[in-house]
């Protein structure tokens, strides 16, 4: 599925102006100033200045929230997005409840204690992430993610992405039976999207520290409709043979009309001739009649 750009000079935009540069742009200003977050429920609160809010809208991460404060923005991210920008992009230190810094294996635990999956969950979030897609929230489609290739502004996303475990059961056991998988890729097909399956596969280590995280693999699943004109032959193949099959209905139309208009020709010719051959007959007994009249003449 080619990408679906929301304007004819946006392509050019996004290719200006790649993802990763934004993203570089966002660490190294994040970096600088120190920025700190503030884990809150199922969320991460960070306080930053107007610079880094056009970072952060432009890279993708989290939500503005509004307040009443001018000088500075308060931003929300998602616990994939805030853990991914700490332990993956070394640009972000998050609190928790106590106002002190965690460690990447404290706030991992925390993470996996306020979600069973996260684990599973931010594998793929940061396998897309590293290959400069765009990674937001899925349920509005009911799925786990949605993939951009560049900014929502430009473009539609490509992607709807489900997230499942390798070999553990039912922890998070979707499309099981053929019939969730049909209707996932009806409701994925409805809204212009591919449905990518993520399944990860911790390979036998544990989740109890991010370091197991380079011990997973992931396995990428691309699911879409059937369509045997394009799954068993080239389509150019078959339209070429359709072309071919078209041109020989028509030239043995046009064969089949000559042969009856020959035939028809033909048919008036014969008609033609008979009735010469009729007018010349009637015409030598005309000539006989008179020389035999003008004979009589003469003799009497």
């Amino acid at each position: 599925m080619e990408p679906r750009w929301k304007g004819k000079a946006l392509k050019a935009k996004a290719l200006a102006e790649p993802m990763s540069k934004i993203v570089s742009q966002l660490q190294s200003s994040l970096i600088q100033s120190d920025a700190h977050g503030l884990l809150a429920g199922c969320s991460v609160l960070i306080e930053v200045e107007s610079e880094q809010t056009d970072l952060l809208d432009r890279a993708c991460f989290g939500g503005r929230i509004i307040t009443a404060e001018k000088d500075k923005d308060w931003f929300q991210l998602g616990l994939e997005e805030a853990f991914y920008l700490c332990y993956s992009l070394k640009c972000l230190k998050i609190a928790g409840d106590d106002n002190c810094p965690k460690n990447d294996v404290e706030l991992w635990q925390c993470m996996i204690s306020k979600k069973s999956t996260f684990p599973d969950f931010y594998k793929a979030y940061s396998h897309l992430r590293m290959k400069n897609w765009v990674v937001k929230s899925g349920s509005n489609y009911g799925v786990d993610f949605v993939a951009y290739r560049h900014h929502p502004s430009l473009v539609h996303s490509e992607y709807a992405v489900l997230v499942l475990s390798e070999g553990e059961g039912e922890v998070n056991g979707r499309l099981r039976l053929w019939s969730d998988l049909h209707c996932t890729t009806r409701i994925s097909r409805s809204v212009v999207k591919t449905l990518l399956v993520l399944k990860i596969n911790k390979n036998g280590n544990g989740a109890t520290s991010p370091s197991y995280l380079e011990k997973y693999t992931v396995v990428e699943r691309r699911v879409t409709r059937w369509h045997p004109e394009q799954c068993r032959e080239d389509h150019m193949i078959v339209e070429k043979r359709t072309k071919q099959r078209e041109a020989l209905g028509k030239a043995g139309l046009k064969t089949k009309f000559l042969q009856n208009h020959d035939v028809k020709l033909k048919q008036g010719l014969v008609g033609s001739i008979q009735s010469l051959s009729l007018v010349r007959i009637s015409l030598i007994f005309v000539s006989i009649s008179l020389i035999g009249s003008c004979c009589l003449m003469v003799l009497f």
